[in-house]
């Protein structure tokens, strides 16, 4: 069920209305709760979105330590290709399965369901950290989309035309910082806690009174848009994964399922990711060890050896969005061989803006509001806006590793 929202200025704010699997959610829980809105774009967050700066003494975590993976034993690298592995990498094999929605849970953009085979290739086991993301930085002096002023001329180009530029002190560096509401909102309007934060930024998580040191290094680098992944995957020889070699990769060798870890779905005696304990957006337990992200290699990894697939954050890939695109596979009578996404973007729930793929959940999912823990979940961001909650891994195929490998001797 998609919630109508009220028609103001704030019509300009796209919103991800991820519930709206019209006709098939039909549990109780199903199309009220599997609802996830979402600012979309950097512009909407200047001109829409409450300002805001989260306190100096706020905390990206409750607890430094890391859920330990216990009893599980590494991935099989027997049919690993020849040594020598990138660092950090777990080869994903060449394989065929079937991609799109499975349970209740599943939306409209999930389906048709398709078959897809891939390619092997080599995928980063942990999300990109801020040390990893710091060491690019200092290579190349990069500079963030957060980082830098917005150019209104470029941004209004995704804009309904008409849409007035908002006033130059709104026009500033700033990024997007989740803050808690102080007790239950609305959840039709996701301004009621995303904040529109000059001067976050990689750097400054929450705003310019907080800071990274040296025990965030392990954690996921945040704000980043798809353009700076990119320029990241660029300087590292790498790419982001398409949306196909991310859903297979995340089922880490096994079936497709509705969750990664099986059937029991996350609560708040069972913690299977990193994900939101408590009502939403208000009442943030820390049941699973953390109150924002978690070090990027935290909890079980999946049969692949990669860590938090699901939940922490949303993870770009390379592919436009389009609500329809699984629809384009769906009389083909062979699989769709090495799918790398749509020509361009189509979000009917905002069709100015174009879009690239997020997958993965992150730390604010849960069941009452975005049950977006699953595989098959899918979300759309503008690519120049950066969120607290959105990161990304990157992949290489093998023969590209072993072309970097000789460029490199």
């Amino acid at each position: 069920m998609i919630i109508p929202l009220q028609k103001s200025f704030f019509r300009f704010f796209p919103l991800l209305v991820m519930g709206s699997f019209l006709g098939i959610n039909s549990h109780a829980k199903g199309a009220d709760a599997n609802l996830c809105l979402t600012p979309t774009t950097r512009v909407s967050q200047m001109i829409g979105a409450k300002s805001a700066i989260a306190p100096a003494t706020r905390s990206s975590k409750e607890s430094d330590g890391v859920k330990s993976s216990t009893a599980k034993k590494g991935p099989d690298t027997s049919n690993w290709p020849a040594k020598p592995w990138p660092r950090g990498m777990a080869w994903v094999p060449p394989g065929e399965f079937t991609m799109g929605g499975i349970g209740s849970e599943a939306r409209k953009d999930e389906f048709p369901l398709h078959r897809v085979k891939l390619n092997g290739f080599w995928m980063d086991t942990i999300v990109v950290t801020n040390a990893e993301f710091r060491n690019f930085v200092k290579a190349t002096g990069y500079l963030t989309t957060a980082e830098k002023k917005p150019d209104w001329d470029e941004i209004k180009k995704t804009l309904p035309s008409g849409t007035p530029k908002p006033s130059d002190d709104v026009l500033v560096a700033g990024s997007l910082v989740f803050v808690p509401t102080e007790g239950p909102v609305p959840l039709s309007d996701p301004s009621l806690w995303w904040k529109w934060t000059p001067g976050a930024n990689w750097r400054h998580p929450f705003g310019p009174n907080s800071h990274l040191d040296h025990k965030d290094d392990d954690y996921p680098v945040v704000h980043v848009s798809w353009d700076d992944a990119v320029a990241y995957c660029r300087w590292a020889g790498k790419r982001l994964p398409s949306e196909a070699e991310w859903e297979y990769a995340c089922l880490g060798g096994g079936p497709p399922r509705h969750y990664l870890w099986g059937d029991q779905p996350p609560s708040e005696t069972f913690h299977p990711a990193n994900l939101w304990q408590g009502g939403f957006p208000y009442e943030k337990k820390s049941l699973d060890g953390y109150l924002y992200t978690a070090p990027a290699e935290s909890f079980e990894p999946n049969g692949y050896g990669l860590y938090n697939m699901i939940g922490n954050v949303w993870q770009w890939c390379s592919d436009w969005y389009r609500d329809d695109y699984y629809a384009t596979y769906s009389s083909q009578s062979e699989p769709a061989f090495n799918p790398t996404g749509p020509k361009d973007s189509h979000d009917p729930e905002d069709p100015d803006t174009p879009k690239r793929v997020n997958r993965g959940g992150s730390f604010l999912c849960n069941s009452g509001y975005c049950a977006s823990y699953r595989p098959a979940a899918r979300m759309k961001t503008s690519p120049d806006t950066g969120l607290l909650n959105v990161g990304f891994r990157a992949v290489i195929s093998d023969d590209d590793w072993r072309k970097l490998l000789l460029r490199n001797q």
